[in-house]
Formats: C-alpha cells, structure tokens, sequence
C-alpha cells in the first residue's frame, strides 16, 4: 500500500509548551505559525513518519517583553535561529496510545525526545476532508538546547525552571493522492 500524505491542519491544532515561573505558577507559551507533514501506509498510523516546523517569531505569552525575551540571543535567537524543527525516528504503539521518539533541533542543537501520543481517531468532516486528531505530551529540559538563561530572585527562587511542558493538540488533513494522467 502507498503512503498516505497528511498535513497539519494549523487553524484546528495548537502548540503550546509550560514552564515553571517563581517555583509557584506556570507561565503558557504557544507558537501560532507552525506547519508539520504525516505519512503513513497504515490507517492507525502505526508506521507514520512525522516531520514538524515551528516559527520562532511566532512565540506567544501574551506578555511582549518576554516573547522579545525569547525570541533573544538569551534564549532561542530567532535572529540567527529562526525555527525549531522535529523529525520522528519512532512511533509504537503503547496499549491504546503511542509513543513518539524522534530528533528535536533548538538553536543548532539537536536532542532526542520522546513524546507520548493519544490518537483520538479519523473522521470527515462537512466539507470532505479526512481529518484525523492527536494529543502529543513531553517533556525537555531548555539547558539541552542552549537556552540558558537564568536568574534568581534576591529570596533565592529560581524565576524559570529548567524542564519545560510540551503540549500539542495536532489536528490532520489527509491529502488528496493526485491521479495519473494518461497521454
């Protein structure tokens, strides 16, 4: 069987990352422009292939001075560094879920992760299209993508936690196989 092509649907996906903020609370960032291809021969995605970008200009806390923050040289240096990309080298299927392992890049850094996955299933929707929904969860640590920056309060308390929440709500857009033209 051929494989099938999928696209990430952006205006029905988010993804966002947590990070710790004082120890107390969590700050909630998202990338708003983010593309990402899917390709497998299997209708559960056993054998799926996934490949994502996100725009580093596109971060999103809703706070300006700590997106510009981010986007520095102290941080992920969208400058130099303008997107962060992911290309899978596993996915398994874990009882009714999966796991997603594949190869990170940060800055010029590039690191294994793995992600764990709920499939929640393909539907069509009003208009046609094949859509099929993902849940994706993990866990880095910034420090092993360069993204050192730090500081401490004058109490001692660490402003920005080193592990960082990943949280995808990915939605796909199965792609249409073009026909042969014949002569």
């Amino acid at each position: 069987m051929e494989n099938l092509k999928w696209k990430i649907d952006s205006d029905h996906s988010e993804v966002m990352f947590k990070v710790k903020h004082m120890m107390v609370s969590n700050v909630t960032g998202a990338f708003e422009n983010f593309e990402g291809i899917a390709e497998s021969s299997a209708e559960d995605f056993s054998d799926a292939k996934f490949t994502f970008k996100a725009d580093i200009n596109s971060i999103n806390t809703r706070n300006s001075d700590r997106d510009a923050h981010l986007k520095s040289d102290d941080l992920f240096n969208a400058e130099t560094y303008p997107h962060l990309n992911f290309e899978s080298t596993n996915f398994v299927k874990d009882g009714d879920d999966y796991k997603l392992e594949g190869e990170l890049t940060i800055r010029d850094i590039t690191r294994s992760v793995a992600m764990n996955v709920e499939f929640n299933g393909v539907a069509v929707d009003p208009y046609g299209q094949t859509k099929a929904g993902f849940e994706l969860s993990g866990k880095i640590n910034r420090k092993d993508f360069g993204l050192k920056w730090d500081a401490v309060t004058e109490a001692g308390s660490i402003v920005v936690s080193d592990e960082v929440k990943l949280i995808l709500n990915i939605q796909l857009v199965k792609q249409e196989v073009a026909e042969a033209v014949e002569a």
